[in-house]
């Protein structure tokens, strides 16, 4: 007689199955102590104590939940990265990151901003694709005093950094632009002021990011957030939001699925609080490196994924709806645009976000004497000015110039992204903002003159992680290290062709094309992006974009 053997299913760290048992080092250490606490011991120990005195885990980990990181120590190559931990490239300055949530920053805030930047982050500020403000070269002396001026204007770091809910992804033309079909800014204010902050959801498997936009331009990259609201047109319900979850890049990516519920703006803050605690209590912890939402989406379909938001966390049944238009227009809002008001607001360019505490001060004034006091920043690290005056356009664009911002920057300019980088990130094998700045400078030089039928978007990230997304870029490089053949460490990039999410020319999101074998030096750089750009032109149907082109082209035209 055979004897049937059954294999015990091997836990995944899933609470609502397995229980809350920690099945690794780092959910030891939440388990220990929820990441909130820090803030006490930073406020009455680490600030008076000094650097020496911050135990590893509250270091290395739990500081984050109040967004601030240590940043790499500097002097250290690329070749270090992956050699060493992480921990053993810290500096004793931190990389911090101030929560921003989509909202507009008011011209009081941006001084606020401008302040620190200057006396306690020398002079950095540096606009993220996540909407955050970010600073370095923070003491651990100087939280306090930084916190308390951040919180004395409605800014904060909490969860900005984490296993959290981290900042989220708002339009930012919300509640301004002309064409909007329902404004999302009421619905973040509202998870921001009921939830963020809150134990309960301080606990995740991973990071959760949130999108939500009513622009027709689905300017917020709704495909790649753990949660997103688009803006749709219900034929009987009117405007809401269509559902979307599960989305996320790095080194696996996968795109977010509609779950093809209608929410509507009520509904919308407890929506996002279901599907938080889902994840909470059904995300993978065993494995960090399955933690994100996007691997229990992948396992369960969103028509599951749907049935158990609903039933188990919300208690009530949404009721289906229409997937979002196609995009109207460009997402990133660059020039002047027409607002609901009869104002305008503005877009520009700074170079991959780089800004600084003097810029930031700078642009609140230049805001002002265009009768404006907000400002937003985008996905694309750009900055949008809000309610200016049509008399006053003309002053403002001038005065941006003069400050270092253009809103008519080249098509590279307008286009490129990059993450921190070997700079300060500790992950890093090269650095990307100095050379996004040059290789930018010597691509709109060499395309002057050159009609483009559309920015080719570049994106450059120091290291695999793909936090400048490079699997969603016309031209996407990644960061990598390897001997040569004489043995001597050399730095390089992976190309990622034809990648991007819906838009006004693509019908629907895609992953790049990666060119296996072929390694383009930093040197090369602007010499290769020129070559597959020019083949592009050359071999282009008259309404072909650069990644339906990507598709069908031959390799050689792609090296």
């Amino acid at each position: 007689m055979m004897t049937t053997i059954t294999h015990k299913r091997r836990p995944e760290g899933q609470w609502a199955v397995d229980g809350h048992d920690p099945l690794n080092a780092n959910e030891v250490f939440k388990a220990a102590d929820n990441g909130l606490h820090v803030r006490e011991r930073v406020l009455t120990e680490y600030a008076k104590k000094g650097f020496k005195s911050i135990p590893d885990d509250d270091l290395n980990g739990r500081l984050r939940w109040w967004g601030v990181y240590t940043q790499r120590k500097q002097g250290i190559s690329g070749g270090r990265t992956g050699t060493v931990a992480p921990e053993d490239l810290n500096d004793s300055h931190f990389l911090m990151r101030v929560r921003i949530d989509g909202q507009p920053i008011t011209t009081r805030q941006l001084r606020v901003l401008a302040g620190i930047s200057t006396e306690f982050a020398r002079g950095s500020a540096d606009i993220t694709d996540r909407q955050n403000l970010q600073l370095h070269w923070i003491d651990i002396e100087s939280i306090p005093e930084i916190w308390r001026r951040l919180e004395a204007v409605g800014l904060t770091t909490v969860q900005a950094c984490g296993d959290t809910p981290r900042s989220f992804l708002v339009s930012p033309v919300a509640g301004v632009a002309a064409d909007e079909i329902i404004d999302p800014l009421p619905v973040a204010k509202a998870i921001r002021e009921r939830y963020i902050g809150r134990e309960e959801i301080s606990n995740l498997p991973r990071k959760f990011k949130t999108a939500m936009t009513g622009s027709p331009s689905l300017d917020v990259l709704h495909e790649i957030n753990d949660i997103s609201f688009v803006g749709v047109v219900h034929p009987e319900l009117g405007p809401g939001f269509d559902l979307w979850a599960g989305g996320a890049l790095s080194v696996a990516p996968k795109l977010g699925k509609r779950l093809g519920a209608f929410v509507t703006q009520e509904q919308a803050p407890e929506v996002w609080f279901a599907m938080i605690r889902l994840f909470r209590e059904y995300g993978y912890r065993r494995l960090r490196a399955k933690a994100r939402l996007k691997f229990l989406m992948a396992d369960w379909g969103p028509e599951k994924f749907r049935q158990v938001l609903q039933d188990e966390f919300l208690g009530y049944q949404l009721p289906d709806g229409p997937a979002p238009a196609q995009p109207t227009g460009p997402s990133d809002h660059i020039g002047v645009h027409d607002q609901k008001n009869g104002k305008k607001f503005v877009g520009f360019a700074p170079v991959v976000g780089r800004l600084s505490g003097g810029m930031l001060g700078d642009i609140a004034t230049a805001a002002e004497a265009a009768g404006s006091h907000r400002v937003t920043f985008t996905p694309q690290q750009k900055l949008v000015v809000l309610d200016v005056y049509k008399t006053k356009v003309n002053k403002l664009l001038s005065t941006m110039e003069d400050i270092g911002l253009t809103a008519n920057p080249g098509p590279f300019r307008r286009a490129t992204l990059a993450c921190t980088g070997l700079e300060y990130c500790k992950f890093a094998f090269v650095e990307t903002k100095a050379l996004a700045r040059r290789t930018i400078e010597d691509l709109d030089r060499r395309f002057e003159g050159v009609e483009l039928p559309a920015p080719i978007t570049l994106n450059i990230n120091g290291c695999p992680n793909s936090c400048a997304r490079i699997q969603i870029a016309d031209i996407g490089l990644k960061g990598q290290v390897a001997p040569d053949d004489a043995g001597k460490t050399q730095f390089y990039f992976q190309v990622h062709l034809g990648g991007g999410l819906e838009s006004l020319d693509r019908g629907e999101a895609g992953l790049g094309r990666t060119l296996r074998g072929l390694k383009i030096s930093v040197k090369e750089l602007p010499d290769y992006v020129e070559r597959v750009t020019r083949s592009f032109l050359a071999e282009r149907s008259s309404d072909e974009t650069f990644a339906q082109w990507v598709q069908r082209a031959e390799e050689d035209s792609l090296r």
